[in-house]
């Protein structure tokens, strides 16, 4: 399901606020730990940490 997305601007130390809505579409909470990585050009993407650390171990990464 695509949602409506969000503009946000990357300050001069390199962070973002994420919304608050746009955490609980994705089911990440405020203090949740989450791993980031890049996925092409202008792409990142946001892990829940235990789920991204269960994939590796699935897939014999780990």
């Amino acid at each position: 399901m695509i949602r409506t997305p969000s503009e946000l601007v990357i300050d001069e130390e390199g962070n973002v606020a994420l919304p608050l809505g746009l955490l609980a579409e994705a089911g990440l909470n405020p203090g949740d730990r989450v791993l980031a990585y890049s996925d092409g050009d202008g792409r990142l993407v946001l892990r829940r940490y235990a789920d991204a650390v269960e994939d590796l171990v699935e897939h014999g990464h780990l």
